[in-house]
């Protein structure tokens, strides 16, 4: 089978959509961020300077690997899958591991610092693509699926250790979608399906903090300014918004009102400014993204490429839906990003790049 480089097989939408989603993500950064920042940094731009860094660095990466040859990432694939374990694992590493509010999820060298689950999403995929791929037959007998979810396992322990359950649950369904997308039996997905969801209460009893968070979901009011301040706040943004919203930066909730209104809860302050049409917009694009992702993984003939673009296109999505779900008060309240728009720049600048690997799938075409 000879591979050929076919420039014009780019996915331009797609690119497209993704840039003008992170240069979106960067003007609501400033947005939510402006007072905050200057409260707490004495500059309005803080958060803004390093969502513009993160950007750039996330751009070069994107074009970078959207020109490379994904089978150079397949013969990686268990470094990198190596490297992702023992990162996660240095999170715990006095010294090296980084807290803050209560969770250890970052490691850090001075200013430095990355966030390893981020890395630890992807390198999953392209274990799982590869391992399918190198014998497709196995993933439909229940001892072939042991190793992925062996591995998988591995990997949600260490993240649900930092604390990070939102996290933890992305990478679960990660999980079981590409099993049952690489073909894995219906018996064999409830035999693992229902213990794991057995186990989502369980992990809520063992901390109690996820006890207070799982309260405060079901009703916020009783604990107003408690565990239930951040939903009120965020339900207050969505709801002051109203059809239209208040206008790009005149949001309210933002003067430190609503909790990480520039990360895990941007999507509130996007209601707010912009409205019910706003959020509408945003899900179009989002949408957008995903239908392309998933178009170009179905239009490759060989499993590994197939099995890479669907595995990109599922973290975002997944990211996007649970997002949504927790600021709009659907699931109780969990810390988890808001792919391309949140600030962060291990998660900007990881998410840029994994598209540039779903464009590559795009830009290479396969003949006999």
């Amino acid at each position: 089978m000879l591979r050929s480089w076919n420039p014009s097989k780019i996915d331009l939408p797609l690119v497209l959509a993704v840039v003008g989603m992170s240069v979106f993500g960067v003007v609501m950064v400033y947005s939510a961020s402006s007072y905050s920042a200057l409260v707490q940094y004495g500059d309005s731009l803080f958060f803004v300077k390093k969502q513009l860094i993160g950007l750039a660095i996330g751009l070069v990466g994107l074009f970078f690997f959207a020109g490379s040859d994904v089978e150079k990432l397949r013969k990686a694939r268990i470094p990198f899958l190596v490297v992702s374990l023992v990162l996660l694992a240095l999170v715990f590493v006095p010294g090296i591991g980084k807290s803050n509010y209560g969770a250890t999820r970052w490691i850090g060298f001075g200013s430095f610092t990355i966030q390893p689950s981020e890395l630890a999403k992807y390198a999953y995929v392209l274990f799982f693509a590869g391992y399918a791929a190198s014998n497709p037959g196995r993933v439909r007998t229940f001892l072939g699926i042991l190793p992925p979810l062996a591995i998988g396992g591995v990997v949600c322990l260490l993240i649900i250790l930092e604390p990070n359950m939102s996290v933890t649950m992305c990478v679960g369904l990660l999980m079981i979608a590409l099993l049952f997308l690489a073909g894995m039996k219906i018996k064999h997905l409830l035999l693992i399906g229902v213990p794991l969801a057995a186990a989502v209460p369980v992990l809520i009893l063992v901390e109690p903090y996820r006890l207070k968070r799982l309260m405060a979901f079901l009703n916020p009011w009783a604990s107003p300014t408690g565990e239930g301040y951040q939903l009120i706040q965020s339900l207050y943004a969505l709801g002051n918004g109203g059809l239209f919203g208040t206008g790009l930066f005149g949001s309210r909730q933002k003067y430190r009102f609503l909790p990480f209104a520039e990360s895990d809860f941007i999507l509130s302050i996007i209601g707010e400014e912009l409205g019910f049409v706003g959020i509408l917009c945003f899900f179009a694009l989002a949408g957008f993204i995903v239908f392309r992702g998933f178009s170009i993984a179905s239009r490759r003939d060989d499993l590994f490429g197939y099995l890479v673009g669907v595995g990109i296109t599922l973290v975002y999505g997944i990211q996007v839906v649970i997002n949504a779900m927790v600021v709009s008060g659907t699931i109780p309240p969990t810390g988890l990003p808001l792919p391309l728009v949140s600030a962060g720049n291990t998660s900007l600048i990881v998410t840029l790049c994994s598209f540039g690997v779903l464009s590559s799938l795009s830009r290479r075409t396969v003949t006999n």
